[in-house]
């Protein structure tokens, strides 16, 4: 039932490459794709507001696949993997695409999709509420998160969150999540 991850990614993710990372997410990995896509960003010559919002987005993004990926499944090639992600930051006409694909257990996927499609349904204004409110009344999860990092994209992207789910095997599903970063946003 599985089906080929880096093919799917890279049949969905559409633009010019800037970066791309497939592996286990750690720290380290982290700042590496922090500074190289920083680097990529300054050498490209991007207005300095828009490499903000770039970068800025890309640390919310890399943060939640550290604290939200799951284990690969049994059959994954990848199995040293931890916390295996698959990251691309890629150029189109309005701007950049951060693209992050990671696996999730499916028993979580309803949870997940009913909060974003709660993100998605919602006005700027009304992310700029939630926002607060979960600063303000926030609890750590047993993951490490406080639920905030969904919320702080949708608000500084100022687009819908587009995603699917797709079923891995009986027990998996891989989150594909392409996040829009406008110049004119």
């Amino acid at each position: 039932m599985s089906f080929n991850v880096e093919t799917y990614f890279t049949d969905q993710a559409k633009g010019t490459q800037v970066l791309y990372y497939r592996g286990n997410i750690d720290p380290d990995v982290i700042n590496h794709v922090l500074d190289s896509a920083e680097e990529k960003l300054s050498v490209a010559k991007e207005q300095p507001k828009l490499r903000k919002r770039v970068y800025n987005v890309l640390v919310e993004s890399l943060q939640n696949l550290y604290h939200h990926a799951d284990k690969v499944p049994g059959d994954f090639p990848e199995q040293e993997s931890e916390k295996f992600a698959i990251i691309a930051l890629k150029r189109n006409d309005r701007g950049y695409n951060i693209i992050t694909g990671n696996f999730i257990l499916s028993n979580d996927v309803g949870k997940l999709e009913e909060k974003l499609m709660r993100i998605n349904r919602s006005t700027h204004e009304e992310i700029k509420e939630l926002y607060k409110f979960i600063l303000n009344h926030q609890r750590i999860s047993e993951k490490g998160g406080g639920g905030l990092g969904l919320v702080d994209i949708a608000r500084k992207t100022g687009n819908k969150l587009e995603y699917t789910f797709r079923p891995y095997d009986d027990r998996y599903s891989f989150f594909y999540l392409d996040l829009m970063v406008d110049e004119e946003n």
